[in-house]
């Protein structure tokens, strides 16, 4: 497993990177060989949530300008494990939202650590119900997909009481099927992760993780509590002075 030591002016980290997502270690190696991160920033910072860094404008740049859209002119295809997932200290690939990148890319060169919080038994089951009501309502509505003809039959004539009674069908099978597969529930060792570690859960499944801090959790927890503007660019400078293979 290849780690890297990103020297930061508040500290050093080591992250380790995943050989379950090979394009994405594989591209983090090419950069750090190129020297690509040093003298660049951790240009956005939220805190309690994570810390964002690897955009090319931002070295050099000066302060309050706005960073963040800076690329390497490509993207990386996503590779989203169900195994690895946003517990404090995850290596993650950036990315732009899902209007204009349906296929979920990461960026090729943007990344954030994960600070997030601990949760309690009782959020961690208040999450657990909202994600199995959207497994049922995505499994309901591919079983309506199959009945389609027959549903807009029935509108057609206005036949309310068998789309009534189909609808209280499908939505019969689509409980019996999630509760059958376990869809929609948090895996024990991630439940347990979230409430001793912390992380942020709702990234779960939508942006590639792709390593995870060995070392250097202080440092992160300074970096995330530093005083930022409102496009939560640090004040003072978090700047990357180099990346290296060890």
């Amino acid at each position: 497993m290849t780690k890297i030591r990103i020297s930061t002016n508040y500290g050093d980290l080591v992250v380790k990177l995943y050989d379950q997502t090979p394009l994405h270690r594989d591209n983090f190696i090419k950069l750090v060989k190129e020297g690509f991160y040093e003298g660049t920033l951790f240009h956005r910072v939220i805190k309690g949530f994570m810390i964002q860094g690897g955009d090319p404008d931002s070295k050099g740049a000066p302060k309050g300008k706005r960073l963040g859209s800076g690329d390497v002119g490509y993207t990386i295809p996503a590779e989203i494990e169900p195994s690895l997932f946003h517990k404090r200290g995850a290596l993650c690939a950036a990315r732009q939202g899902d209007q204009v990148n349906p296929e979920r890319r990461s960026s090729g060169c943007q990344f954030y650590i994960v600070w997030g919080e601990k949760f309690s038994g009782s959020k961690m089951d208040q999450m657990d119900r909202q994600y199995q009501m959207q497994a049922i309502n995505e499994v309901f509505s591919q079983l309506a997909s199959r009945h389609r003809d027959e549903i807009m039959q029935m509108r057609r004539d206005r036949n309310r009481d068998a789309l009534m009674e189909l609808q209280q069908q499908l939505e019969a099978e689509a409980n019996a099927i999630v509760v059958e597969k376990g869809l929609g529930r948090i895996p024990e060792e991630r439940r347990n992760a979230y409430m001793s570690e912390g992380g942020t859960p709702f990234l779960d499944n939508q942006y590639t993780v792709f390593g995870e801090l060995e070392s250097g959790f202080d440092i992160v927890e300074k970096i995330q509590n530093v005083q930022t503007d409102e496009a939560d660019r640090p004040l003072e400078d978090v700047k990357i002075l180099s990346a290296t293979i060890i």
